[in-house]
């Protein structure tokens, strides 16, 4: 039976969850946040030690600025407001991705954030804000390049965002579509992949305890027989 150490999930589906119940689409990102909560709580009750949420993309830019304005408020208001309760349960939290041209109060609590948990050890949560897997690559030969290590896959995963964890034995996306939308690519190279006709806040903890079910009972050949 395989055990699970890493779960990455795409959370698809917020707007149109929005739209769907004649509401905005930022009311289903408000939503969505509620099914992390969930997703965490029971994550650390069935001691999977590892998940990452994809946030925010390098794409997401392209959204509408009020969009992007009110999922940036969101975050930055919910890692004020849950701090305390989040160092409480011992949750650590990390974030991937490009943090540099953020706004400058979010740069800030989502550093502060990490800083504060820093210690925490019950479960760690990725949260991909600004992520692209495509920039995480060039980022990370880049810097292979710069200090003048060989080529080889253990010095390439040295430079990646995820380079001290384990690869995702799961990926989860929800909101019906069947694509990596530029997500941990070199990461995701042997994960089990789910694709989840329900839109995001409408998943549940009984789908995702399905999902693991599932998984547990794959083969897992990594090019073996």
């Amino acid at each position: 039976m395989n055990k699970v150490n890493h779960v990455a999930i795409i959370m698809d589906g917020n707007g149109r969850w929005g739209k769907k119940k004649r509401k905005s689409r930022n009311f289903g990102h408000l939503k969505g946040i509620k099914i992390i909560e969930r997703l965490v709580e029971d994550s650390i009750k069935i001691k999977i030690p590892i998940l990452t949420f994809y946030v925010f993309s390098t794409e997401n830019w392209k959204r509408p600025k009020s969009e992007i304005n009110f999922l940036f408020k969101l975050i930055d208001y919910y890692l004020v407001k849950e701090i305390d309760r989040i160092v409480k349960n011992n949750i650590k939290i990390n974030i991937i991705g490009s943090i540099k041209n953020l706004p400058k109060k979010i740069k800030n609590h989502l550093q502060t954030c990490t800083h504060r948990t820093r210690n925490c050890k019950k479960i760690l949560v990725n949260l991909a804000v600004n992520y692209g897997s495509k920039d995480e690559i060039i980022n990370a030969i880049k810097k292979l390049k710069k200090n003048k290590k060989s080529i080889s896959v253990k010095n390439f995963v040295k430079y990646l965002y995820t380079s001290n964890l384990p690869d995702p034995d799961i990926l989860i996306r929800t909101g019906g579509k069947k694509r990596l939308s530029n997500f941990l690519l070199w990461q995701l190279a042997y994960s089990e992949l789910y694709f989840v006709n329900k839109l995001w806040p409408d998943f549940s903890v009984a789908d995702y305890h399905k999902i693991i079910k599932q998984f547990k009972k794959v083969k897992r050949n990594f090019g073996n027989i």
